[in-house]
């Protein structure tokens, strides 16, 4: 009986421009292989996924340029990279699949968002394509169209 992925409990950081810049086509729930002092950072709320991406090396996905910046009072004793490449768990044929997308031209692996699940911290990373110009303008127009329509049926229900 495959494990039904669960939503969000507790978020942590989302990557706004994910949604913006490429269209999500497959998305992954994978658990993150982190020291104590990034714990430490995380739940004091000083982690960012802004320009982060996945990469495979040698079967394994590792997250790059995720900013996790370390505390003054929990890294005394640690020299802390806060941009390390992170180990990111994931099973065999998730990593085979992500492996497969990649290797096609115009594909990229990126994290949408960092969540607790109980005590774990997992991350949400999608398969996605990047968006010409006109997608983004047709985004742009299409969430501009929502707010309208909702501010008119706010005003005739007045």
């Amino acid at each position: 009986m495959a494990k039904k992925p669960q939503a969000p409990s507790n978020q942590i950081a989302t990557n706004k421009r994910a949604r913006f810049d490429y269209h999500i086509d497959e998305t992954f729930e994978a658990g993150l292989q982190l020291h104590g002092w990034e714990v430490k950072s995380i739940r004091a709320g000083k982690a960012n996924l802004t320009d982060t991406y996945v990469i495979i090396r040698k079967g394994e996905a590792y997250l790059l340029n995720a900013q996790i910046t370390p505390l003054e009072s929990a890294s005394t004793h640690v020299i802390a990279d806060p941009t390390r490449s992170r180990k990111l768990l994931l099973h065999k044929k998730e990593l085979a699949t992500i492996h497969g997308a990649l290797s096609q031209k115009g594909h990229a692996c990126i994290p949408l968002d960092m969540y607790w699940i109980g005590p774990y911290v997992k991350i949400k990373i999608g398969l996605a394509r990047g968006k010409k110009q006109h997608d983004k303008r047709d985004t742009i127009r299409d969430r501009e169209w929502n707010i309208e329509k909702q501010r008119a049926v706010r005003h005739n229900v007045r």
